[in-house]
């Protein structure tokens, strides 16, 4: 065997192993767990991340995500009560798969496990939901529920059929409609929010509406209050007035009372002090001083009183002149006294 065959051998042996290296080392990624068959059967230890040598040729490898994925399910048609098909232009499921129960679902699902798990049932799901509601209700009134009850019946199953396979979220995109039921939806929203606009219009009036009445109202009170105010000034004016008025009168009336019981105590003691000193002594005195200082006296036998000559009407109806005029008492005469006249110097 000549160096050229024995370099050509060499150069093959080589080639062949390198080959045989190549097929069995491989490399699992981080988040992921790397599941075995050999000769189509499943073997039961799986491999982390990193770099794994297999038998080439005779096993082989799949590598299966444990950390949050999103699987999207797109063009899924939905026939609703009415009759009306819809499709929903992508719908996504977010799920995680635990690394402990890779084995048992690649087992019972194989590894593309989300298909038969998720991608049907969620056909299967938006399909019994859209045929017992009618357009109007997958398309508008109960859009926004229908992730939720997707997430809650997916989740009914998998819990029951692959436990360690939970899903996180579902995003659910507005279907697609004929253009005609479209056209109609897109004239009605515009219409609803032509009334929307004028029931907030509306709503805007009658609040700048009740926002003037109540200033008015707190306008009126404020008016009242200091109308009230003035009004209660003036009645403590006009009783502050009679208050003082009724002081003044009280004390006016207190101040003639005063005098007048002054008065009547000043004239009821001369009237007493009178009666202590008028006796008949003392009058009997003034008499006599009142005779002396008269000028001219007249008596006589038929005159019984005494005058004093002041120019004044004597007491027994007669009359008194001065410079010897006659006085003559006309008094009646007793029964056969003969009448006298007394002339002075008699």
């Amino acid at each position: 065997m000549t160096m050229a065959h024995v370099g050509a051998v060499v150069a093959a042996v080589t080639g062949v192993m390198a080959i045989l290296l190549h097929s069995s080392i491989h490399r699992i990624d981080e988040g992921h767990v790397g599941v075995y068959y050999r000769g189509g059967a499943l073997l039961t230890f799986p491999n982390g991340p990193g770099y794994h040598i297999m038998l080439p040729f005779i096993t082989t490898y799949r590598s299966v995500q444990t950390t949050l994925q999103t699987d999207e399910i797109k063009n899924v048609p939905c026939g609703t009560s009415g009759g009306v098909m819809i499709y929903f232009d992508r719908i996504e499921v977010v799920n995680m798969l635990v690394p402990t129960a890779v084995v048992d679902i690649v087992r019972n699902y194989t590894a593309d496990y989300d298909k038969t798990l998720i991608f049907n049932k969620i056909h299967h799901e938006l399909n019994q939901f859209c045929s017992v509601h009618t357009l109007q209700e997958v398309y508008i009134e109960l859009f926004d529920i229908i992730d939720e009850n997707l997430r809650t019946a997916l989740q009914k199953d998998l819990t029951n059929m692959a436990p360690g396979l939970t899903i996180q979220a579902v995003r659910v995109t507005k279907p697609k409609i004929p253009e005609s039921i479209r056209r109609n939806y897109e004239l009605m929203e515009a219409e609803k929010t032509r009334l929307m606009i004028t029931a907030q219009t509306q709503k805007v009036v009658e609040k700048e509406a009740e926002t003037e009445r109540k200033k008015a109202i707190i306008e009126a009170q404020k008016v009242l209050q200091v109308a009230e105010i003035h009004f209660q000034q003036k009645v403590m004016e006009k009783q502050t007035e009679k208050k003082i008025s009724e002081i003044e009168d009280s004390a006016f009336l207190a101040r003639e009372k005063a005098k007048a019981d002054a008065e009547y105590y000043t004239a009821e003691k001369i009237a007493e002090a009178n009666r202590v000193k008028l006796t008949p002594e003392y009058l009997q005195m003034v008499k006599y001083q009142a005779i002396a200082s008269n000028s001219k006296i007249y008596f006589g036998q038929d005159i019984p009183n005494m005058f004093v000559d002041n120019s004044a009407p004597s007491e027994g109806g007669g009359a008194v002149q001065e410079d010897g005029a006659e006085l003559t008492e006309n008094r009646p005469r007793h029964k056969g006294a003969p009448s006298r006249t007394h002339t002075e110097g008699q």
